[in-house]
């Protein structure tokens, strides 16, 4: 005799009930372990709840990893860790790890980037071959993290094409790989091999550096009082103006950089100067209304303004320039921004100090340059 259908669905929802009751959860240990801090916050707390997350089996791992979304730098190292010993464990004992749920995971740009670069790397543990083959379709990925691995597998193919002799094939490649890059190494590399190939490249244009500047100066930074000293061209832009500098009079000389890496020298228009300040402006045509970031470097004192508000700066001097040094984040308006940039010089008189520059470009969350529209 067939059981009645009520008697079936009465009997399928008890046992789902009694299953979802004896799953494990671990809502309550991910929490505590989002909720440390510095200075120790909530880490006794964090510690008993991570060795309890940490026991938890392979499907559980994307669950961990979407953790990591909105997480601190501490959480996510907690999270990290605890995804890293349930994968080893679900490994050592030949257990397979659930890589279509972890395919699914990465796809999903909407998580941490460093969440979904684990997710990828526990694929490429678990299934190399489709690992890579998923690399093509990442290459354009909004995550560096991401990126970084689908451009690397076209340089590996390009560079495979070169020492086959086929340098004709690999210029292509090498350029595809070179418009994708956003990591400053690899953009190097690339246009390293594409200029011994006889190609080619335009550096500042690549990186997007603002090159077109005017500058004035120099005005005083005696005793490094000029970072905190409001000048004229602080207060209002007026290219016409002749101003009171700290030798006499000054006004605003056009300074364009040349160089690869969009570095603006002060010392060109105004000599090899110490205990000086600087200022340099430039306009920023804008289709739209968007937000950027302003990426700077400087060996100097700085600050930044955009649209005559200050953004951010660093009374700082002489520490090493990197690019994208500095990532300022501002919001352009359409049509023209007004960008300024103030250098302090200070005292020093050491060779390595007599640096009295900065590099600036303007580029998305990821390091792509922002191109500017038609005035």
């Amino acid at each position: 005799m067939k059981p009645s259908s009520a008697l079936l669905l009465a009997f399928l929802t008890t046992g789902l009930i009694a299953h979802a009751a004896s799953a494990p959860s671990y809502a309550e240990q991910i929490k505590t372990i989002r909720a440390v801090g510095p200075q120790g916050k909530g880490n006794a707390e964090a510690t008993a709840a991570w060795k309890k997350l940490s026991s938890a089996n392979g499907a559980s791992l994307t669950t961990i990893l979407a953790a990591m979304d909105g997480a601190n730098d501490l959480a996510l190292n907690w999270l990290r860790s605890a995804v890293d010993t349930v994968a080893g464990r679900e490994e050592a004992a030949g257990r397979k790890l659930p890589v279509a749920d972890l395919k699914k995971f990465l796809a999903d740009t909407s998580h941490h980037p460093r969440a979904r670069r684990l997710a990828y790397e526990l694929i490429a543990k678990a299934d190399p071959a489709g690992a890579t083959s998923l690399l093509p379709t990442l290459r354009e990925d909004p995550s560096t993290e991401i990126r970084r691995e689908a451009i690397q597998q076209l340089v590996d193919q390009a560079t495979a094409l070169t020492r086959a002799g086929n340098t004709n094939g690999a210029v292509p490649v090498f350029q595809s790989a070179l418009r994708l890059a956003r990591d400053v190494d690899q953009v190097d590399l690339i246009a390293k091999e594409l200029k011994t190939a006889g190609q080619t490249v335009d550096l500042p244009a690549v990186f997007g550096w603002l090159t077109d500047w005017k500058a004035i100066g120099p005005f005083d930074n005696t005793g490094r009082a000029g970072f905190a000293t409001v000048f004229p061209p602080e207060q209002s832009i007026d290219l016409n103006a002749e101003l009171d500098g700290k030798a006499g009079k000054t006004r605003w000389v056009a300074l364009k950089s040349k160089d690869d890496y969009g570095i603006v020298d002060l010392n060109k228009p105004f000599g090899d100067l110490k205990e000086v300040t600087g200022y340099a402006t430039t306009t920023f045509f804008s289709d739209k209304a968007k937000k950027v970031e302003l990426r700077l470097g400087s060996q100097n004192g700085w600050k930044i303004w955009l649209n005559g508000k200050e953004l951010f700066g660093r009374d700082e001097y002489h520490r090493n320039m990197e690019i994208d040094q500095y990532r300022v984040a501002a919001d352009l308006k359409a049509g023209r921004n007004v960008i300024l940039v103030k250098v302090c010089q200070n005292e020093q008189k050491e060779e390595w100090t007599k640096n009295w520059n900065f590099q600036l470009r303007v580029t998305d969350a990821i390091g792509t340059p922002i191109a500017q529209a038609k005035p």
